[in-house]
């Protein structure tokens, strides 16, 4: 090929490259759908700044237990079966779920009992029921819920507790709610008829005066709380939705009028009598002898009758052991859902099982 002609073929090739890399094009230029800014990885499109990502919440927590130096304020991600709500188990030093400790009261009721069984009690929905009964303690729950046509039972979940030692009341809910925030704290808390006003800031706590054994600490900025006395008791609540999928996935039939906000429990107790009493209070006993069988698939126990109350602070369930408390009841329990105001594990009832 003559000069003139191989110089005119590499102006042409030289050009062509020139246009390809200025042009709106596929390949990786500033305007292209490769890396550029605008399709591919740069800053419109595909990967690039501006692409639109839900950010999953990814809940933490720490051994908190000072006797485990090896473990202690180690901080782990919650498992993937229980992604909000889990605690540290100093021994093993391993994050476990929060309702699959003993004492634990989740869900569609499931008890985990101080025995470490696992066990069911869906009482009724609308009534009130007693957990724990003994000489100086007494929790009745509430149960809120939804009439299931195909069964002959219905869907419950605990929307509050009453609590009574001394000669005090400790009341915590969950309010009535249609759209759910996490960010908007759905809890009420009511110390012997007046309500607890707790900023919403995480590790705030409160004492009353005239019962410094007595603590409210928020574990959370919302809907999460710690309710411990003393050498008594220690609960953890915890306000959560029923969300759409399980409602599919249960057929609950949750409409968008009411979430169904409720309370995932757990229990510790620190001077039970072997006298205790209630749907959970009695597997603490150490002669008990749960009566569930291990085998189905949602071992259930009955007692309707037996562990009813007549109103959350009221102590006339059959199995009432409650002896200590005088005071008389200051705002009836029915209005208080309208308002809007490791181990390292301790406690009697923290069983290990292999």
């Amino acid at each position: 090929m003559a000069r003139p002609m191989r110089y005119l073929v590499c102006v042409f090739l030289i050009l062509m490259v020139v246009l390809a890399e200025a042009a709106p094009g596929n390949g990786n230029g500033r305007r292209g759908n490769g890396n550029g800014n605008n399709n591919g990885n740069g800053q419109n499109n595909g990967d690039g700044n501006n692409s639109v990502k839900k950010k999953s919440v990814i809940v933490k927590a720490k051994c908190k237990g000072s006797g485990y130096p090896a473990c202690y304020n180690q901080q782990f991600k919650c498992p993937v079966n229980c992604p909000t709500s889990c605690v540290v188990d100093c021994v093993s030093c391993k994050p476990i779920c929060s309702c699959d400790i003993p004492g634990a009261v989740c869900q569609d009721p499931r008890f985990i009992g101080g025995d470490g069984i696992t066990f069911y009690f869906h009482g009724k929905k609308d009534r009130d029921f007693c957990l724990v009964s003994d000489s100086n303690l007494h929790i009745n729950a509430h149960f809120v819920g939804r009439r299931n046509p195909t069964l002959h039972r219905d869907f419950t979940w605990v929307q509050a507790i009453g609590v009574l030692f001394d000669t005090h009341q400790i009341y915590v809910g969950a309010l009535k709610t249609s759209t759910w925030d996490d960010s908007v704290d759905r809890l009420a808390l009511v110390f012997n008829g007046e309500p607890i006003i707790l900023p919403e800031v995480e590790g705030v706590k409160w004492q009353p005066k005239v019962a410094p054994s007595v603590s409210v600490t928020r574990t959370r900025s919302a809907n999460a709380v710690t309710v411990e006395v003393e050498r008594n008791f220690k609960i953890t609540a915890t306000v959560v939705p029923i969300t759409q999928e399980e409602s599919r996935v249960h057929n609950y039939g949750i409409t968008s009028e009411d979430c169904f906000a409720h309370l995932e429990l757990g229990f510790k107790f620190y001077s039970l009598s072997d006298d205790v009493n209630g749907v959970l209070g009695q597997t603490y006993r150490s002669n008990y002898t749960n009566r569930v069988k291990i085998s189905s698939v949602m071992p259930v126990i009955g007692g309707v009758r037996e562990f009813s109350s007549s109103s959350l602070f009221s102590t006339d369930c059959p199995v009432a052991r409650f002896r200590r408390g005088q005071l008389p009841i200051l705002v009836a329990a029915s209005e208080y859902p309208d308002m809007e105001c490791g181990s390292g594990i301790s406690g009697r009832g923290i069983v290990c099982k292999k």
